[in-house]
């Protein structure tokens, strides 16, 4: 796109509806039928019905129901617009982005997002006991046993903290961040407080990676409704516009053109997210960083401009991201506490900071939100969007 059609695309589209099943570790039925709840829920949500759906869109990685047969189950006719894109929590908002071009651009006038899966009881990531991905870096890894992603992203964490110096005890700031949040959280799996003694006591995973270092394996699935903005105003639920969109390319591992492991798309991506909305990271009420690890949410912080090179850590630990912090983050508890649906989550909590839904986790007046998918390591992508309360 170009600077004019990107300053066009600006709060077209709307998020109209949200919906999410139970968080748990066994959901007991398919991904189909998670995805079917949460979208049934996302459509409640907004006041509409499958009737009303013309575009459908999800990511996946071989381990979800296709959107082909959720288009089939939810009954809808004349289908205009879908996407069923192959990658994990990279896609995730690069998948909402594109619908909300279809809608503004008149190729769909109503699509259903979602991500559905039993990450935890059916189809774990990294998991040994199947056939290795079909991709090229497979060949690299498979001979050493390199298909955990607490693994590879040990790598980029490493070569990050010694990139600027970070420690562990920025690494359990992060943690213990987000637990606050997930105390405030009823749907969130984890709900006890973490001590920084709790913290480091707990199992390594993968140096420099520690148990509470990383996401939760969670069943479940959520759901965003997209629709015109225009449109939107005659609906059940207060709309939130999609202010801008980004995704981009990253670096993984095996095949990898840059030096500077430790830094991530989003350090590029980030520029044009923000000349698209027209606004910068000092104008954000509330953020969601995909924190699939710790370390990613450091790296965040500063690849989106939030503060300086190195200074991440005393950042969190100074209370910035908690409410009434300088940048509230990851307000439900965020991968690590909250539970693990691939970036879809994030947007959810977004869309219900902005229309004032949280409760005790609430944001106080917050109008401009934040959501990122994965930064950009391992996968090679990334993708990310502002969000705007309508008013």
């Amino acid at each position: 796109m170009t600077d004019q059609q990107l300053v066009n695309f600006r709060d077209q589209a709307a998020i109209v509806g949200v919906g999410q099943t139970e968080f748990s570790k066994n959901s007991g039925v398919s991904t189909l039928t998670l995805a079917l709840n949460a979208i049934t829920a996302a459509l409640g949500d907004a006041g509409l019905t499958a009737q009303d759906v013309d575009g459908v869109a999800c990511h996946r990685v071989g381990d979800s129901a296709s959107a082909a047969v959720v288009a089939e189950s939810l009954g809808v006719e004349d289908l205009a617009y879908f996407v069923d894109q192959f990658g994990g929590g990279s896609a995730s908002h690069s998948v909402v982005g594109n619908a909300a071009m279809a809608v503004a651009t008149g190729q769909a006038s109503c699509v259903v997002c979602w991500r559905s899966v039993n990450a935890r009881s059916e189809f774990r990531m990294g998991g040994s006991n199947r056939p290795a991905p079909d991709t090229t870096e497979s060949q690299y890894q498979a001979p050493f046993g390199f298909f955990a992603p607490p693994q590879q992203f040990a790598m980029h964490a490493r070569a990050y903290m010694e990139e600027v110096g970070a420690t562990e005890l920025d690494l359990g700031a992060v943690a213990i961040a987000h637990r606050k949040h997930a105390v405030r959280n009823p749907r969130a799996l984890m709900s006890e407080p973490l001590t920084l003694e709790a913290y480091l006591e707990s199992r390594w995973i993968a140096d420099p990676l520690r148990l509470y270092d990383c996401s939760l394996e969670t069943d479940a699935a959520v759901a965003v409704v997209v629709t015109r903005a225009d449109r939107a105003q005659d609906l059940a639920s207060v709309p939130v516009t999609i202010r801008a969109a980004c995704w981009g390319s990253g670096q993984t591992l095996y095949s990898n053109r840059r030096s500077d492991v430790w830094r991530s798309g989003a350090s590029d991506a980030s520029e044009r997210l923000w000349s698209a909305a027209g606004l910068g990271p000092s104008d954000v009420d509330v953020a969601q960083f995909y924190d699939a690890f710790t370390p990613l949410v450091l790296i965040q912080l500063e690849d989106y401009g939030f503060c300086k090179r190195g200074d991440a850590g005393s950042f969190v630990a100074s209370g910035s991201t908690d409410l009434g912090g300088m940048l509230p983050a990851n307000t439900h508890g965020g991968h690590l506490s909250a539970g693990y649906v691939h970036g879809l989550d994030h947007l959810v909590e977004a869309v219900l900071q902005l229309r004032g839904q949280c409760g005790a986790r609430q944001v106080q007046d917050a109008e401009i939100a934040l959501s990122t998918g994965q930064p950009g390591f391992v996968a090679g992508s990334t993708s990310a969007l502002v969000l705007k309360r309508a008013t």
